[in-house]
């Protein structure tokens, strides 16, 4: 399928753009200004509220990698949706959220995401963020563009004290019920997950697996590694040069037993999986993530569809 666009408003567009980068099949992201009337308009006009226009990113991405429900997914778990004047500290016109969608298929897509959401009850009030059709997009000037990476401590700075980090942190990270997990896990995966343990070498489910397939979270589901990038580091625990989705994880630093270590966790779940050490292959960057099998659930390539991983056949064609 041919690459397709889509376009979010979700206030300040330093922020809109690191969510999406990292996800697979995503071709580029381009901070700009879109839903006014007037062309090429620039920065401090549109910050005046005069064009019309709102910050926005628009996405080049691959369908049958990405899809544009988990594009609209990813949009909503970055903005306050119920918000009609702004987002955060950002107030006025040129900060509201919208979708604006390219063809008649992502507006149902987009409609019913936003139906889903006002009827999980996941906030009080009612989901404001309209979906419009999309009108010309303007990229924004190039100071403006992956601000994420050209000014990181300052991106850090303003998205926290925005208030947006905290927001995103009470709202869309997983609420644990400790008594639940205890529930629903063996000992060995609530230790692990939740009690940042260890599991013994070679006595574990995944260290010498060599079917084909994916590691998903064992808590939240999210897809984490492939076995594509899976290779026998002789450590005893099923070893990886690289996560199948870098926003899936997150890196905390580990100075526990008297060692200063890199300590992987998932994203979504906020669950320990293990860590990532420099002594990987070089050929393909050094890496080793080093993960505990009580972390993961294994889906296996035939299994992949019915179990709502199709999106990640591509990886073994």
């Amino acid at each position: 399928m041919a690459l397709q666009h889509a376009t979010f408003a979700g206030g300040c567009f330093w922020c809109m753009v690191e969510p999406f980068t990292e996800r697979p099949g995503i071709e580029a992201v381009v901070s700009g200004y879109t839903g006014g009337d007037k062309p090429n308009p620039t920065y401090e006009e549109v910050c005046s509220n005069t064009t019309g226009h709102v910050e926005a990113v628009q996405i080049t991405f691959d369908p049958d990698v990405f899809s544009y429900e988990k594009l609209v997914e990813t949009f909503w778990q970055q903005i306050d949706p119920t918000d009609a004047g702004g987002q955060f500290h950002d107030r006025g016109e040129s900060y509201k959220t919208a979708i604006f969608y390219h063809d008649e298929q992502q507006r149902q897509v987009a409609e019913a995401s936003k139906a889903k959401l006002q009827e999980s009850g996941r906030f009080q009030k009612d989901i404001v963020t309209p979906i419009l059709p999309a009108k010309p997009f303007y990229p924004a000037e190039e100071k403006h563009q992956d601000y994420y990476k050209k000014n990181k401590y300052h991106y850090k700075m303003y998205k926290r004290g925005s208030g947006r980090e905290d927001f995103i942190k009470q709202n869309w990270s997983p609420k644990k019920d400790k008594a639940k997990l205890r529930e629903t896990l063996t000992p060995i995966q609530y230790h692990v997950t939740q009690e940042n343990g260890t599991e013994r070498p070679f006595e574990n489910e995944y260290w010498n697996n060599t079917k084909e397939g994916i590691y998903v979270d064992v808590i939240s589901g999210k897809a984490l590694f492939s076995s594509r990038d899976q290779y026998d580091a002789g450590c005893g625990w099923p070893s990886f040069t690289r996560p199948l989705d870098s926003y899936e994880v997150k890196e905390n630093m580990d100075l526990s037993h008297g060692m200063v270590r890199t300590e992987v966790r998932s994203t979504e779940s906020d669950s320990h999986l293990g860590h990532v050490f420099d002594d990987g292959p070089r050929a393909t960057g050094g890496l080793r993530y080093c993960m505990n099998s009580a972390a993961m659930k294994f889906i296996s390539v035939d299994e992949m569809e019915k179990e709502g991983y199709g999106e990640f056949l591509y990886l073994f064609k």
